[in-house]
C-alpha cells in the first residue's frame, strides 16, 4: 500500500505533518507514522493555551504495540486540540490528514516553516 503524502503539507523530521491558514498551523501524525503505530487506542492532547517550543513533546499517541511522543513542528500557542480523536483514536488511523488532525497551533516564528520537510523531501527520508 501507497503511503499518502500531501503536497502542501510540511513535515517534520519526526512525522508531525503541518498545514499552514494564515497564521494558524494544524498538526498531525503522517500516514506512515499512523501505518507504523498500527492500531491506535490512545490520544492525549495538549491542553489549550499551553505555549510550545519547537520540538518539544506535547502529546501523546499509543497504539496497540507501544506509545510515542509528538512533537510541536513549530513554537506557538495551542488554540484548539481535536477532542473527537481523543474519545475515538482509530479516527487518526482512518484519515490521518482530514479528520485525525491533533492540535492547532498560532505560530510565533513563520520562519520555522522553512526547516520543515517537503511532501517530496519527507518522502525520501521515509523510503530511504
Amino acid at each position: 500500500m501507497s503511503v499518502n503524502i500531501p503536497e502542501e503539507l510540511r513535515f517534520a523530521k519526526s512525522h508531525e505533518w503541518v498545514r499552514v491558514e494564515g497564521n494558524i498551523a494544524t498538526v498531525g501524525i503522517s500516514d506512515h507514522a499512523q501505518e507504523e503505530l498500527t492500531e491506535l487506542v490512545f490520544i492525549e492532547l495538549p491542553e489549550v493555551g499551553r505555549e510550545l517550543e519547537q520540538e518539544e513533546a506535547c502529546a501523546v499517541v499509543e497504539s496497540v504495540k507501544t506509545a510515542s511522543d509528538i512533537y510541536s513542528p513549530l513554537t506557538g500557542k495551542v488554540v484548539a486540540t481535536n477532542e473527537p480523536v481523543s474519545e475515538n483514536a482509530g479516527i487518526v488511523n482512518d484519515e490521518p490528514y482530514d479528520g485525525g488532525w491533533l492540535f492547532k497551533l498560532e505560530i510565533s516564528d513563520a520562519d520555522e516553516l522553512d526547516g520543515l520537510l517537503t511532501a517530496e523531501q519527507y518522502r525520501g527520508q521515509i523510503n530511504a
